[in-house]
């Protein structure tokens, strides 16, 4: 009882501090009721920071970008649109460290297997190097043409690196043959964040690398919401039942392709502690008129700031006329969440695409429990068909900002993975996104009120009981 009591005493005044009030609770109750087990499990997953060593790197690196992007940091305030687009790119430089840079060309690709083969298509035409970071990576009949390029530029004298997130693709079937199949090849390849007790690798076990990249020769990049792998997920239920996921991808040329590099670079080093410096040398930092003006916004673990909660927050307020947002786990700390309704209730047009049922249980059934207060501020649902997966990431502000990358709207996106994420500003970008989501809105059928509060009390039990496990963190 003593020992019981003291740890209760202790966890009081050690786990509130530095996160938020709803995960602090979570937690003091999970070790209130569970003294022993609580404990257990917050040492286990209770810390969400990298190493020391990954966040000094990461430091260093900010203050290189910082360096290296002063002469044109006065270039940025040349835009000539709305004041919360300004204001926002400012934040952006002020939590990332990179700013934003004109003369870029956008391309969004929303097929599956077009998306794979226009990546391989650029890997085929390097002549330098190709940078490949992709949160799950699978070597299967959809990819394969993607991984015989990649060794074919090995082979040729490009030199290729390879980074996957260890968990994300350990858990996917043909994983040991992927493995075989780098190793025998001539590419240059490491786990993300690995956790491999033997060698000394472990930290918390739910901390992912969830960006998605892929630069070639400096010349063109791609980054969204897309993994390297089959649409199915290699998995036979999913096959048995059609079950697909849809995602949408940008092919980027112009000075924001270095931006991606460099993120490539510094979890290149994080993992091999090699540096890409002779690498990135090369690059200047540009800016020009013209074409797409971008931003590429890190955030994850390894920042202090949860810097795309911040953006997404910043850009839901600063809304005057319509907000369309694509989010496959929809689950929103309160900021997030009083963001998104405060805009509905005064008069934006707020659509939220989600899928009619999620691939992963206890994610999908939190989702659900927020749409009753949603729909009530007048937010509009629209459930993407079963049995697909809506797994694209992207939303549209007015007519000025659309946003693409890997970060989903949930609190392990803003706090636990590393993410990254492209605000692009420019009306022919936001104008293909629209697009893109009127393409969404035709397959889907919107979710009414009134429907919602009739299903039964047990769906509203498991969702209310799946929300408190998404604030533990």
């Amino acid at each position: 009882m003593l020992v019981d009591l003291v740890i209760r005493v202790v966890v009081l005044g050690v786990i509130p501090g530095n996160r938020r009030p709803t995960t602090a609770m979570a937690w003091l109750l999970c070790i209130f009721f569970l003294p022993y087990v609580g404990l257990l499990l917050f040492l286990m997953f209770g810390n969400f920071r990298l190493s020391r060593r990954r966040r000094e790197t990461q430091d260093d690196v900010n203050r290189r970008i910082v360096e290296g992007t002063r002469d044109i940091a006065s270039q940025v305030p040349d835009y000539d649109g709305p004041a919360w687009v300004k204001s926002a790119m400012e934040l952006n430089q002020n939590l990332g460290y990179f700013p934003a840079l004109g003369g870029n060309s956008v391309q969004l690709i929303e097929g599956y297997q077009e998306s794979l083969d226009a990546m391989a298509d650029e890997i085929s035409r390097a002549t330098h190097y190709v940078n490949a970071e992709f949160y799950i990576m699978s070597s299967d009949a959809s990819t394969d043409r993607l991984f015989r390029e990649l060794e074919a530029a090995a082979e040729r004298g490009v030199r290729v690196r390879v980074l996957f997130d260890h968990i994300g693709s350990l858990r996917v079937p043909g994983y040991r043959g992927m493995v075989r199949r780098l190793k025998a090849s001539q590419i240059e390849w490491r786990r993300m964040l690995p956790l491999l007790p033997v060698k000394g690798q472990w930290r918390r076990p739910d901390l992912r690398n969830h960006r998605k990249i892929l630069v070639v020769d400096g010349r063109v990049g791609f980054t969204g919401s897309q993994n390297v792998i089959e649409p199915s997920y290699r998995k036979k239920r999913n096959v048995k039942v059609g079950r697909e996921w849809v995602e949408l991808m940008s092919r980027l040329e112009g000075p924001i392709v270095g931006t991606l590099n460099v993120m490539f670079a510094t979890d290149w080093s994080s993992e091999t502690e090699e540096s890409l410096e002779s690498q990135l040398a090369a690059y200047h930092w540009d800016s020009f008129t013209g074409g797409s003006l971008c931003q590429v916004v890190p955030s994850g673990p390894g920042y202090r700031t949860e810097n795309n909660l911040r953006l997404f927050n910043t850009l839901l307020y600063s809304a005057e006329e319509c907000i369309t947002i694509s989010s496959p786990y929809f689950v929103p700390d309160d900021s997030l969440l009083y963001a998104i309704t405060t805009a509905a209730q005064r008069g934006i047009t707020v659509e939220l695409f989600v899928s009619e049922v999620g691939d992963q249980f206890l994610v999908h059934h939190a989702q659900r429990s927020y749409y009753e207060a949603l729909l009530r501020a007048g937010v509009r649902i629209y459930l993407y068909p079963k049995p697909f997966v809506l797994h694209a990431k992207h939303f549209t502000v007015d007519s000025d900002v659309a946003v693409i990358g890997s970060s989903n709207m949930d609190m392990r996106s803003f706090s636990l993975n590393l993410e990254v994420t492209v605000m692009m500003i420019d009306d022919d970008v936001v104008r293909q996104m629209h697009a893109v989501e009127d393409h969404y809105r035709s397959m889907s059928r919107e979710l009414q009120l009134d429907e919602w509060m009739q299903r039964p009390m047990l769906a509203r039990y498991v969702d209310n009981v799946a929300r408190l496990t998404a604030t533990i963190q």
